[in-house]
């Protein structure tokens, strides 16, 4: 046999064990093998398969006898029964294997879903793979191996193989992603998948309310479930209640399922909560139901994962199912319990072992026998050696592979498909930056029904039955006016003030295919959403080796010269994002860019934060007339604005405008200053900028961030590194001091770099 037949067949053997579906739980559904595609509605009539089909010991079960009644009426046969003892054994053996593994040194990390097997097993007889969505966290082994995830790709993961489907060898293990059962990637930071569960239900919410969508994207069912999973330290995060507040506001069929272990890390659930009970304090949320649970035992929590199932499949509302579990081994393999659990407080605990509750369970009520599970045991301890024989087997990524996937291999922003910008045709009355972004906005979401538009105050009314009565918000500078009026609610609306909130969303809708175009108000608030932005939307793409993106536009008001503006509306810390992998950045400086630029954006496959700088919103010289709605100004290509030869000046956004000044004052002293204006900072055009610099060989770097740890100390830095043989004097950097914005006009003016700051260091450097 070669090692390939051998592998197939390993992965059939180990793969999901029954169907537990009966005529008196319609809504449950298992396959008996792995899906190749997404599935379409299922037989709800299928009985399950025979015993047989999943265990050597099912003719040890008692015949004739009849199937398990459950609370609210549901049956399960003693197939299912034996079935779900199986996975609950694999899944604590898989956890015993890799912990062995770790101690040979053989892997690299270990975490563990130990004493959470019963209600996991649980929620996956009761969902759907490849119909619902799941958004798991890394205690769920179990689940996914319910769900339809072999041994084998489990143990891919543990020892960081290419082939290993939840992200080809790039996460730790335990770290759940599987493109055909739809679990989406999964990451490390507790309860950031909480958000983007609510924005995969809220894409469903928004396809029935859009009827355009449900030509466009594909992969929707009217009873789907968003089943997403949480530790009970993970309900002191701000973004859980986040989550929470919008599933209940929209009513989105979102499944939380709390797995209270009673400790997070080394710190007791009596200090995350007051009162040691999450579940208590949510009760007065609206339309969301609220089941509790002994979460090591299987039969209890099935039927309460069926209820709370059945209340979001019928458009009740989330639900949520407080688990009460156990923690048998440490927090992970970096962490001993011993120092902070005694002895008798752990003894306690493993008399709840979920495992050897439910073995005894199927003994005691004659539903097999000793020899059977004992060979139930033996089976499954054979094909954990074997994967994890073949896993160790399996060849690791190639070292060359780090760069796959940073962004998007299928869509070049960057490229001449994007570049309609040479000879457009201008018509109209010349508009402001506020101006060619609105209509951008409208003519793309009338090109692609796709587009959803949300964040604060954005809409023009969120009570739309004052529409008729007022004029509207449409943003705090008026960007996105009458969006709401021309495309409806379901397109444009508000959300809570909650930056998380949105991005975390955003990425959920982005995922199932939806475009979101969201705001953050202020480039001074968008700090909340840092987690959602760095570890979870830049990194999707990369961390699950291309299996899942979530190509989205932020647009986000940035920069400072407000007369007013003073500490928290007059950021400028690009530098933050540009040195994110998988982030474009872009900043244009006048009207025309601006529109050009979003439209591309909106088109290309990578997430986009898209800066808008305020000061600039309205000024004259900006402004520009309307080009054709096929305007597209690719990223990574900077622009001439004027021409010079004595030396250059690098920069965007606001110095733009104060660099003319500054050259056209430098130029009746005689000097030729040369004006390049990036408008993408990631990518930046590296081919303009060492042109220019081989052309004057003296440059200026001018931003308005601070000078220290700023976006030009890399320009800078690379120009010295690469072209210094062409330099005829140091390069120069213009920028904001290190310090913070104030709101006495004399003082802003001080810190900000100002045209005679730039004027300055064009006449030191000149004379260099």
């Amino acid at each position: 046999m070669n090692a390939d037949t051998k592998v197939l067949k390993l992965v059939k053997k180990t793969g999901p064990l029954t169907d537990p579906r009966s005529e008196a739980s319609p809504t449950t559904n298992q396959p008996t093998s792995r899906p190749t595609a997404v599935p379409q509605e299922r037989d709800l009539a299928q009985a399950p398969p025979d015993a047989k089909s999943f265990s050597p010991a099912a003719s040890a079960a008692a015949p004739g006898r009849e199937a398990a009644e459950l609370p609210g009426g549901s049956r399960l046969s003693d197939q299912q029964l034996i079935a779900a003892y199986r996975t609950m054994y694999l899944s604590r053996k898989l956890d015993d294997k890799e912990i062995q593994l770790k101690g040979q040194n053989r892997i690299f990390f270990q975490i563990s879903g130990a004493g959470h097997e019963a209600v996991l097993v649980a929620a996956g007889m009761v969902l759907k793979p490849g119909y619902d969505w799941f958004y798991p966290y890394y205690r769920d082994r179990a689940l996914c191996l319910q769900l339809g995830m072999t041994p084998l790709e489990q143990l891919l993961a543990s020892v960081g193989a290419e082939a290993d489907p939840n992200s080809h060898g790039r996460q730790m293990p335990s770290h759940w992603g599987h493109k055909k059962l739809n679990i989406v990637s999964q990451s490390s930071p507790t309860g950031t998948q909480l958000l983007q569960a609510v924005g995969c239900a809220e894409a469903g919410y928004r396809v029935k309310l859009i009827a355009e969508l449900k030509r466009v994207v594909q992969g929707f069912h009217a009873d789907e479930v968003a089943y997403t999973s949480l530790g009970d330290g993970t309900t002191s995060e701000g973004e859980c209640w986040e989550a929470l507040n919008t599933a209940c506001n929209l009513k989105l069929p979102v499944l939380f399922l709390l797995e209270d272990n009673g400790y997070a890390i080394s710190v007791p659930v009596e200090v995350q909560t007051p009162g040691g009970n999450a579940s208590r304090l949510l009760e007065n949320f609206p339309n969301l139901h609220i089941e509790r649970c002994d979460g090591t035992d299987l039969l209890e929590s099935y039927a309460a994962m069926e209820r709370a199932v059945r209340h979001c499949r019928d458009g009740l509302g989330p639900a949520l199912v407080h688990a009460k579990v156990i923690r048998p081994y440490s927090h992970s393999l970096s962490d001993d319990e011993r120092l902070y659990r005694p002895d008798e407080e752990r003894t306690a605990e493993s008399e709840r072992d979920p495992v050897k509750r439910f073995g005894a369970h199927l003994i005691n009520e004659g539903i097999i026998d000793q020899q059977g599970l004992q060979q139930i045991k033996n089976q499954i301890d054979e094909e954990v050696t074997q994967a994890a024989d073949q896993a160790l087997a399996s060849p690791q990524p190639a070292p060359e592979s780090a760069k796959l996937y940073v962004y998007s291999p299928d869509v070049d922003p960057c490229s001449q498909q994007f570049d309609t910008e040479e000879g457009a045709e201008l018509t109209g009355n010349a508009g402001t930056i506020v101006d060619l972004i609105n209509r951008c906005m409208h003519t793309e979401m009338s090109r692609d029904p796709r587009i959803i538009v949300f964040g604060e105050d954005v809409a023009d009314v969120s009570r739309e039955t004052y529409l008729g009565k007022v004029k509207g918000k449409g943003g705090v500078f008026k960007v996105t006016a009458n969006l709401q009026r021309n495309f409806g609610g379901a397109r444009v609306f508000n959300s809570p003030l909650a930056e998380a909130n949105i991005v975390g969303r955003a990425i959920g809708m982005a995922t199932r295919g939806l475009r979101p175009v969201v705001e953050i108000q202020f480039f001074d608030y968008i700090w909340p959403a840092m987690h959602q932005i760095r570890n979870e939307l830049a990194l999707l793409r990369w961390r699950s080796g291309n299996e899942w993106k979530a190509p989205l536009v932020m647009r986000v008001p940035i920069g400072g010269y407000l007369k007013g503006g003073a500490v928290y509306h007059s950021q400028s810390g690009v530098s933050t994002f540009t040195q994110i992998p998988g982030l474009r950045v872009i900043y244009p400086s006048n009207a025309l860019d601006a529109n050009g630029l979003l439209r591309t954006a909106i088109r290309c496959d990578d997430p986009v934060l898209f800066l808008e700088h305020k000061h600039l919103y309205r000024q004259a010289y900006n402004k520009s007339q309307y080009p054709p709605d096929n305007f597209m100004i690719p990223f990574g290509k900077a622009k001439t604005v004027r021409e010079g030869t004595d030396l250059s000046i690098i920069t965007y956004g606001a110095l733009v405008q104060r660099s003319v000044v500054a050259a056209k004052q430098a130029e009746q002293q005689g000097i030729s200053v040369e004006i390049v204006d990036l408008r993408s900072l990631a990518p930046y055009d590296w081919k303009a900028i060492a042109a220019t610099v081989k052309k004057t060989s003296r440059v200026i770097v001018a931003h308005e961030d601070s000078l220290s740890f700023g976006y030009g100390a890399e320009i800078a830095a690379r120009i010295s590194d690469e072209l210094f043989e062409y330099l005829d004097a140091p390069v120069r950097r213009v920028a904001a001091l290190d310090t913070f914005v104030a709101y006495a006009p004399q003082v802003e003016d001080a810190i900000l770099p100002q045209a005679p700051d730039v004027l300055k260091a064009i006449q030191e450097l000149h004379s260099y």
